[in-house]
């Protein structure tokens, strides 16, 4: 189904209803005794709070309709049979294949993939295995001390988020993330490796991502000069469809792990491309993040909207962008472990929903993709919290943290920690009158909570997989495509004649600044 959003009948009784009640207060809402438990919701160890948000009941049950409008239920099937719903390139759509339970058949054209996902996921658990244990040596014979992986984008964000808010459950492994073509960061891992006792492993599904390949060869090289080529096999290990090309670089067969097109970068961390997260904390706590992600597959696959949590939170995203005209949302989690998450959603939010045009390739006449980012909580209150409570600009703020912090004997800072995230929830709704307009809070800017009883494998396994349904259903209601991004095609084919033209004079075709800044390079 592809439809204009604006061409609804919900939509314009949606926009009808919404010019009655736009102007109401947040505090308004809570006249209603049962706000509290229509709008906050529990899930697998994770407590939902949306009741701070300037939304009722009927204005709910306007983007239910909607929703229905728009077969969004329909969609939903649609993804989890394996229908090529990313039409842009012909493709499937399954990374919630990825932590399926059972063995129930999910087809592509004509494939059962659940085999193919069982046969990756038995040599993921074999190969970390083997590292963790010691039994795997470098070519000096010494065990794997460190592991580096080697990736980009979505081969390098979801990983690392995963390992940092597990850091708890990590084993004896020292994990590393290179992903920056900047030789600095190359120079920095090498400081804290040694060659004799570290694995590389090079995600990259095409095994010819310029940043990815460069880093690779620089390492590649080191090993040759030091053990000769023979050693290569004993150090790296890659993530890709092209096994000639991996071989011809030195990996052996065994050590190419498989990735499919059915599967996009920033949905990946759940295939063999998190295999750096198996290393970190076993095989047994990355197959909990898969369950807790299936769990959340389940609900969004059969929970009514008005009460299934990845569909509430697209909801408010439209609400606020597209008709109060809010365009950026903020991601504050008050938990440390969660630092990179911001940087995650950052790249799963607006790289799916950076689109202009739409399903039936015309251009869109509504705002797609919010401007997503965040920090962590509290160092962002020293920071950007000055805008959030008293600038021009209204910006939703979802809040994040954990009720229970076990692995600390500092239990009075995890108080301080959560008081001050209470706090600014409540100060962003309430504000504070003033006589002195310097002083003055007007309040009424929307925030959500999220509380996870622990940050542990299953609540963010559930926690990720609720943003990835959430852009799923966010790009339906806009008739787009979450799944593609030519959007970063340009850049890289500009990059690569720029490359060529900074070892050599003559005659170009760029504009006079870029030319300018040529020349003062070469």
């Amino acid at each position: 189904m592809k439809v204009n959003l604006k061409e609804t009948l919900a939509w314009k009784k949606l926009t009808a209803y919404f010019l009655q009640i736009k102007d109401k207060r947040i505090t308004d809402y809570f006249e209603d005794e049962e706000r509290m438990q229509k709008f906050s919701f529990d899930f697998n160890g994770i407590y939902f709070d949306f009741s701070k948000h300037r939304w009722n009941q009927s204005l709910l049950n306007h983007f239910v309709d909607l929703a229905d409008e728009m077969d969004l239920a329909d969609a939903i099937q649609q993804m989890f049979a394996g229908n090529k719903i990313n039409i842009t390139e012909n493709r499937a759509v399954l990374h919630t294949a990825l932590r399926q339970m059972n063995d129930e058949p999910v087809m592509v054209d004509g494939t059962d993939v659940i085999p193919l996902i069982r046969d990756a996921q038995k040599r993921i658990k074999s190969f970390a295995g083997q590292i963790i244990s010691g039994q795997w040596k470098g070519v000096t014979g010494k065990s794997i001390t460190d592991v580096v992986n080697i990736g980009i984008g979505g081969s390098d964000l979801g990983p690392k988020m995963m390992v940092e808010a597990l850091s708890s459950y990590k084993n004896h492994l020292n994990i590393h993330f290179l992903s920056n073509v900047d030789p600095f960061q190359l120079d920095e891992i090498l400081q804290k490796i040694d060659l004799e006792t570290t694995l590389f492993i090079i995600v990259s599904k095409s095994f010819s991502t310029q940043e990815t390949l460069t880093n690779a060869k620089n390492i590649q090289q080191l090993y040759i000069d030091k053990y000769g080529k023979s050693s290569v096999q004993n150090h790296f290990a890659t993530v890709s469809t092209q096994i000639n090309a991996a071989q011809s670089f030195g990996i052996h067969p065994d050590n190419v792990f498989p990735m499919w097109d059915w599967v996009g970068g920033r949905f990946s961390l759940w295939s063999p491309a998190g295999i750096s997260i198996a290393l970190a904390l076993g095989y047994d706590n990355f197959e909990k993040i898969l369950q807790g992600a299936h769990r959340m597959d389940l609900h969004f696959k059969n929970a009514s909207f008005d009460q299934n949590l990845p569909v509430l939170l697209a909801f408010l995203t439209l609400l606020y962008n597209n008709l109060y005209g809010f365009q950026t949302e903020t991601y504050i989690p008050y938990a440390e472990k969660l630092k990179y998450l911001p940087a995650y959603l950052q790249q799963l939010f607006m790289e799916s929903t950076g689109k202009s045009v739409n399903l039936n390739n015309e251009p869109v006449t509504w705002q797609t993709g919010n401007i997503v980012w965040g920090n962590t909580g509290t160092n962002a209150q020293h920071s950007f919290f000055q805008l959030l409570h008293q600038g021009t600009k209204i910006v939703p703020v979802h809040f994040m943290a954990e009720k229970n912090n076990t692995t600390t004997e500092f239990k009075q800072n995890h108080r301080i920690l959560l008081a001050h995230m209470l706090a600014q929830s409540e100060a962003l709704m309430t504000g504070e009158k003033n006589a002195i307009p310097y002083k003055n809070f007007k309040g009424n800017r929307p925030s959500s909570v999220i509380l996870l009883d622990e940050i542990n494998p299953e609540s963010i396994g559930s926690l990720v997989a609720l943003y990835e349904h959430k852009v799923f259903t966010e790009a339906w209601l806009w008739q787009i495509n979450a799944f593609d991004q030519f959007g970063v095609e340009l850049g890289k084919k500009l990059a690569g004649k720029i490359l060529e033209e900074l070892h050599m004079s003559g005659e170009d075709h760029h504009d006079v600044s870029t030319r300018e800044l040529i020349k003062r390079i070469q």
